[in-house]
């Protein structure tokens, strides 16, 4: 089981790759920056990979609306070479408040959309010439939409590997059908081990029938909150307020991946009391309502030896990364979490 951890900047971004150093040699395989509405991920990627020699760096998620596609590709080529190899393209769609509210870009096909970014990201790194005549994307651009003097061109640079790793966060049954066909790994969120089968076994089934067996066995990065000792259990407390903001307030009554999520894991009825309390500026009450079975289950906190019966739940559901959140205050805390979940892992 490899561990992974998305890092948190809020504090400043040369404090945390002080703390990255520590983290790797606590035993972290894997950190991944996020760029939802924050600062971009790709600078701070750069930064890591610098001051970093082993450890994988992952952007955690770059979405697919706002860069071209060749851009996307451009960017993953150049962050692997940086990084010596050791870069990790994390895709997904986002939702329709961020790239509609913060970007001004319509938010549709992210499915289509998808499959042909990762097409033409890996034609760009095989260094093809680019020409690609797809649904969604059109390259070079065709002459009666724009000057006509566009032509196909291939990446300039060698890329350090012509197949960068790609790893696609998606919940809804479509979405990750097509990750288990075309991608290296998939990043579900709230990856509940014993009711993984039930909520995503049918579309994991179709997606891989269909995958190319070049690319290997799927990889699965579950996130879990962490926290290991005999005084931690009321930690699962902090996590409701997560939990009832993705499930209540991530989206409109009918359109929420992640209540729709809930609702597959057999809370409907919890799913939608936590939406209408959220939805009504209750989120005290909404934070409240998160089943306590529910939390328990996708996070990893209470004694080693529950710990270590957890981490043996998410391998048997076929995870392969364990991207944890540490619930520690200070960076002493964390890189101690780290080092007892490898002595678990291990």
């Amino acid at each position: 089981m490899r561990i992974g951890m998305a890092l948190n900047y809020s504090g400043g971004f040369a404090e945390t790759a002080d703390e990255v150093g520590d983290l790797e040699r606590a035993g972290l395989d894997i950190a991944f920056i996020p760029e939802a509405y924050s600062f971009d991920a790709v600078s701070q990627l750069g930064f890591l990979a610098a001051r970093t020699s082993r450890i994988e760096l992952a952007s955690g998620i770059l979405q697919i609306y706002t860069r071209t596609p060749s851009l996307t590709a451009m960017t993953a080529a150049g962050l692997d070479y940086v990084s010596n190899g050791r870069f990790v393209l994390g895709l997904g769609a986002s939702g329709p408040q961020v790239i509609e509210g913060f970007h001004g870009v319509r938010y549709d096909a992210p499915l289509g959309r998808t499959r042909e970014i990762i097409d033409i990201c890996r034609a760009v790194w095989r260094r093809e010439k680019l020409e690609y005549q797809g649904k969604y994307y059109q390259i070079p651009l065709p002459a009666d939409r724009g000057t006509g003097l566009g032509k196909p061109l291939k990446l300039i640079n060698h890329p350090v590997r012509e197949r960068i790793p790609v790893i696609l966060a998606s919940l809804g049954p479509k979405n990750v059908e097509l990750t288990a066909e075309i991608a290296e790994g998939w990043q579900p969120i709230f990856f509940y081990p014993e009711k993984a089968q039930t909520a995503w076994g049918e579309p994991l089934a179709k997606g891989k029938a269909k995958r190319d067996p070049s690319l290997g066995e799927l990889q699965i990065y579950a996130s879990p909150a962490l926290a290991i000792g005999e005084d931690v259990d009321h930690m699962h407390e902090w996590i409701k307020p997560h939990l009832a903001l993705y499930i209540g307030g991530m989206g409109a009554r009918g359109k929420n991946f992640y209540n729709d999520l809930a609702c597959r894991y057999g809370f409907e009825s919890e799913a939608a009391k936590i939406q209408d309390l959220y939805l009504d500026g209750k989120k005290d009450a909404a934070a409240a309502a998160v089943p306590d079975e529910l939390v328990r289950a996708v996070s990893l906190i209470g004694p080693e030896s529950h710990v270590r019966e957890r981490v043996a739940a998410f391998a048997e559901a076929g995870v392969t990364t364990l991207n944890v959140m540490p619930m520690a205050q200070d960076r002493a805390g964390r890189v101690a979490l780290i080092e007892k979940l490898r002595s678990i892992c291990d």
